[in-house]
């Protein structure tokens, strides 16, 4: 892995992880439904208004596309409101450890349908940055009660929807390798579909504030941001490389939170977890 594919995917983690801690705040305005109703569609206006010299509409491939944009149907739509529902419902630092899981569905997908293959000691990293994944999930299980732990299927299943894109859009980046017309056409199709299901079920809900509104336009902002350096990752480097680096923004939420929020709540197992996938990254990135 070079140093320039490493630092881009873990740009794209860092701005995922903002887009996570900052969901809390918003989420205590809005609901769920509303938040992504501003965030997606603030995140496609964006992605346009840049288009007209960031995307060359002339190179338009159809099959390429069409892979965009049902690669939209998935992630970000489904996975931010997936995000959403369990930040409200287990906090920042679980919703984002649980995700670890994304890169077992990436790399496993890229394995099968783009026929991508993983040296040795490849495989010892991953594992190694997997164990501190899973080391720092567990320690985020911990604290919370054992009633509510069904909610991790909350997460999971964003995880599952994030894993499946990766390998889906770097198929389309083979016949039209744009990554900001990947990103764009993605969003466009994800803030169609988040404003059709605020329409028909979200208008009942709370009121919107200002505060909310400003949340989730900074949200929109850092996601789509990530998005679309995912997406350059991708176009730049096999998708067993990139979903690893980019899995480790638990890592980078645990940062934001202690660093900025003053919350001083990790463990010694937290620690380990950390030093593991630490241990990883960088193996990753030296093989």
């Amino acid at each position: 892995m070079t140093a320039e594919l490493f630092l881009i995917a873990v740009a794209a983690a860092s701005f995922y992880a903002l887009g996570i801690v900052m969901a809390p705040f918003g989420l205590r305005h809005v609901s769920a439904l509303s938040g992504g109703a501003i965030s997606v569609p603030t995140s496609a206006l964006l992605l346009l208004a840049v288009s007209p010299v960031t995307v060359d509409w002339g190179n338009w491939d159809n099959h390429s596309a069409a892979i965009f944009a049902a690669g939209g149907l998935f992630y970000p739509a489904g996975v931010t409101l997936l995000n959403f529902a369990g930040n409200r419902r287990l906090g920042p630092n679980l919703t984002a450890a649980v995700g670890n899981v994304t890169p077992l569905f990436a790399i496993g997908l890229a394995m099968v349908f783009l026929g991508e293959s993983l040296r040795w000691a490849q495989v010892g990293g991953i594992a190694v940055l997997f164990a501190g994944l899973a080391v720092i999930a567990a320690d985020r299980v911990r604290s919370h009660p054992t009633a509510t732990l069904w909610l991790l299927g909350i997460p999971l299943a964003a995880a599952v929807l994030r894993g499946g894109a990766q390998p889906l859009v770097k198929a389309g980046l083979a016949g039209w390798p744009n990554a900001f017309a990947a990103a764009t056409l993605a969003y466009v199709v994800s803030a169609s579909l988040i404003l059709l299901a605020y329409l028909v079920l979200g208008r009942n809900g709370p009121a919107r504030t200002l505060p909310g509104v400003l949340w989730f336009v900074a949200i929109g902002t850092a996601n789509g941001m990530s998005l679309l350096l995912l997406y350059v990752a991708l176009s730049m480097g096999a998708v067993s490389l990139v979903a690893p680096v980019f899995a480790c923004y638990p890592l980078i939420t645990y940062a934001i939170n202690r660093l900025v929020l003053q919350q001083r709540d990790v463990t010694a197992r937290g620690m380990l977890g950390i030093g593991l996938t630490v241990v990883g990254v960088v193996a990753l990135l030296v093989l």
